[in-house]
């Protein structure tokens, strides 16, 4: 069996690593092996992506690289199905593995079909019920094409039901994301936490920024849209740092180069870069963001990845969304996350609230770290 998974962006090497890991271990224990094909589509260059960073994690470099590149949702979409239509044609495999939400989930999916090749999506069913999101689109018509829906939790495959999936076809088999998680932890909490915040300190500001104290500190990582492009809604953001988060708790923030572009766009640099117990960090890895997750007293975030790790390490996370295609994360449905979105009267409740909470590991059935061995069975079982 020919199997080719498709990455379009960092985050998907790290959900495809414990997929490959799988593929590997079955092919020692198996005379039927199964031929993996990895492709990147190049849909976002990361400068994160480095040798280190498949070392680390133990991810195989990709097969092929479509180098797609940035542009418009348009130019991504059909520049990734034009590439993707001529290697199909070369490789020939039996099953095509999407991961996730971004533009090649979809481009990638369709190109399949179209070749009758079976699709297999990993991810499946999550909806955040807003599809003014490009990622809810790509979720929609991926599971409304794929063969096999793989989900994360029992809300997702739920939610497949609701749309008339046929049964045989949903497979819920959690979330390998928790996969590379529980894999890379214990590495994680080796690295020493001010060596983390020393080597990747923000160079050449006008002030010297704060020490921090080890687990006395929160964190936040933001960079989406609904955050960062209207200007009243970031300096509101801005002022509730300075005024009512920072005071109270030093708060260590990687950012994103969108919301650093926007803060100098919208004249915000200067007055951002000088908020006191603002600790500001370039862009940081994998193993570095889990281990100051490992120890933070709460997260502020608007990545839905983030909601996933906070809920398995209990870290208390302020969701600066209004909406979230992983619900099981919330606190109704018994994860460690509150939905705020741009309002911060409730992100200074929530903070206050979160300032005097314990740490409260939760783990949604399934999130066990043996995702992808599922994933892998739910292919090779499979029967048209």
């Amino acid at each position: 069996m020919k199997v080719l998974s498709v990455v379009g962006a960092r985050p998907n090497f790290m959900k495809v690593a414990p997929f490959i890991h799988e593929i590997q271990r079955h092919n020692e224990a198996n005379e039927k092996l199964v031929d993996h094909i990895l492709v990147h589509t190049g849909q976002h260059y990361d400068p994160l992506m480095s040798d280190i960073f498949f070392e680390r994690l133990g991810i195989p470099r990709p097969d092929h690289n479509l180098n797609i590149g940035s542009g418009g949702h348009g130019v991504q979409l059909g520049q990734t199905m034009i590439a993707f239509d001529e290697l199909l044609q070369e490789v020939k495999p039996d099953w095509v593995v999407v991961i996730g939400d971004v533009n090649a989930t979809l481009s990638c999916s369709v190109i399949a079909k179209r070749h009758q090749i079976k699709v297999c999506h990993i991810e499946s069913g999550l909806r955040s019920f807003d599809k003014r999101m490009p990622e809810e689109i790509n979720r929609m018509v991926t599971d409304s094409i794929s063969d096999l829906l793989l989900t994360p939790d029992t809300i997702s495959s739920d939610n497949l039901r609701r749309e008339g999936k046929p049964e045989e076809s949903i497979k819920f088999v959690g979330n390998i994301m928790i996969d590379t998680l529980v894999k890379n932890v214990e590495q994680a909490k080796l690295l020493n936490t001010q060596e983390i915040i020393e080597a990747n300190r923000f160079k050449n500001l006008s002030v010297v920024q704060s020490a921090i104290e080890e687990n006395n500190f929160g964190l936040m990582t933001m960079h989406r849209p609904s955050n960062v492009d209207d200007r009243n809604v970031l300096l509101s953001i801005v002022e509730t740092l300075e005024n009512k988060i920072c005071p109270k708790l030093s708060i260590v923030l990687p950012l994103h180069p969108r919301t650093e572009k926007q803060l100098k766009t919208f004249g915000l640099w200067e007055r951002f870069t000088q908020i006191s117990g603002l600790v500001l960090l370039n862009p940081i890895g994998y193993l570095e963001l889990l281990k100051l997750n490992t120890e933070a007293k709460l997260f502020l975030s608007d990545s839905g990845g983030i909601q996933e790790e906070c809920t398995y390490l209990g870290t208390p996370c302020i969701t600066l969304r209004d909406s979230t295609e992983r619900p099981v994360t919330l606190k109704e449905h018994g994860g460690v996350s509150v939905l705020v979105g741009n309002n911060m009267e409730l992100v200074e409740k929530y903070f206050n609230d979160f300032l005097t909470k314990d740490r409260q590991p939760q783990k949604p059935a399934l999130w066990d770290g043996n995702t992808a061995k599922r994933c892998l069975e739910a292919i090779l079982s499979f029967q048209d």
